[in-house]
């Protein structure tokens, strides 16, 4: 069975915005800057994909991820709909990987303030839409399609509507414990090229509202399943057995073969093992039909935004799905060697009737997840 998705909102390095942020990714316009959260002298890495909300450069402020997430929530709910003053008895699934550790570091290092509910995401969406049954799930990079997965399976089981939402900010530590296991600090995210350097963060939220049955409001595309799995294969180093492993799940509960699939989102995050992992299973399971889908990963142009990058993706997918337009993975040159045969669309966006996509996001830890979408009937 497909759910649909009758609202979406998204805000990005390159947008603030559904429209504003696949138009920006559609043009291959990058969110990368020079670092405005941190001190550079402390960091060998100066770059990031940082939403631009600060009230100054190096001037951080608590609570950052939780505005993010109020401003997708919103948006989405708005879109399908829905009485934002009121949202009681609507389940609200939000997945992250780092939460509000920013606000904490800030609490330990400038002694910033604030109430220890506020990190908690519920009490916000408990304030700014009445909001009584929220849940925060952290599995790393994979958290917005676990989030996605549990929302589905909500819907199989009688609720009517749910809210989907995945959010995630630059954190200090995060940062410089990614620098000090990249051998050169990375300028730019460039998935997939041999020349690659490594992965920048980005900053973003995503939510989409999936609803039983739409009624007379417009659908922006169908969720037809989700797959998860955790291999546990190694803390950081992804298992192309277990990629494979969810994608053909995903296809099974999806009730497609892998011809069937027009558009592969990939995870695509630029890292020294991510990229060929990915590859490695998609060609496992893809065969001689590798060539068959376009591919790209829009990470080259929003960094890597943790937890709300799978939900990021998927509003992104749909909205390629329904205009048959996709983005370019930009930076992309010259792909490693287990990517031959794909498709991957560079340079501008390919314009082609779509109809059925499958969206990767894979965590630390073996953590994988790949969803199958479908174009609105």
């Amino acid at each position: 069975m497909s759910w649909a998705v009758t609202g979406m909102g998204a805000v990005a390095a390159v947008g603030g915005d559904v429209d504003e942020l696949f138009h920006n990714l559609c043009a291959g316009r990058s969110g990368v800057a020079e670092l405005r959260g941190f001190d550079h002298a402390r960091h060998t890495a100066h770059h990031a994909y940082e939403v631009d909300n600060r009230p100054a450069p190096g001037v951080d402020v608590t609570r950052r991820a939780t505005g993010l997430l109020l401003d997708a929530v919103g948006q989405a709910v708005r879109d399908a709909g829905l009485d934002e003053s009121d949202l009681s008895g609507v389940p609200i699934l939000v997945g992250t990987g780092l939460r509000e550790l920013r606000s904490v570091e800030l609490w330990r290092t400038q002694g910033a303030e604030f109430p220890a509910a506020e990190l908690h995401f519920g009490t916000a969406l408990r304030e700014a839409f009445r909001a009584d049954d929220t849940h925060t799930l952290s599995n790393a990079c994979s958290a917005g399609l676990y989030a996605l997965a549990l929302g589905v399976d909500l819907l199989a089981q009688g609720a009517d509507t749910v809210v989907v939402a995945g959010v995630d900010v630059l954190t200090e530590t995060m940062y410089g414990l990614l620098e000090r296991v990249q051998p050169v600090p990375p300028t730019r995210v460039r998935p997939f090229d041999r020349d690659r350097d490594g992965v920048l963060m980005g900053e973003g939220a995503a939510a989409v509202v999936l609803s039983r049955v739409p009624g007379t409001r417009p659908v922006h595309g169908l969720v037809r399943d989700v797959a998860v799995n955790c291999d546990a294969f190694h803390v950081t180093a992804p298992d192309p057995a277990g990629i494979a492993e969810a994608i053909r799940e995903a296809h099974s509960r999806g009730g497609v073969k892998p011809a069937d699939i027009d558009l592969l989102m990939v995870h695509g995050t630029g890292t020294l093992l991510n990229d060929e992992a990915e590859a490695t299973a998609l060609a496992d399971v893809f065969g001689p039909d590798r060539d068959k889908p376009l591919v790209t990963a829009t990470k080259s142009m929003t960094g890597h935004t943790s937890g709300a990058s799978g939900l990021l993706n998927l509003v992104v997918t749909l909205r390629c799905l329904a205009e048959g337009r996709v983005p370019p993975t930009v930076g992309l040159d010259n792909p490693v060697d287990e990517a031959d045969g794909f498709r991957f669309v560079t340079g501008e966006a390919a314009h082609r009737p779509l109809t059925v996509a499958q969206l990767n996001a894979f965590g630390f830890g073996g953590i994988n997840a790949v969803a199958i979408l479908e174009a609105a009937r």
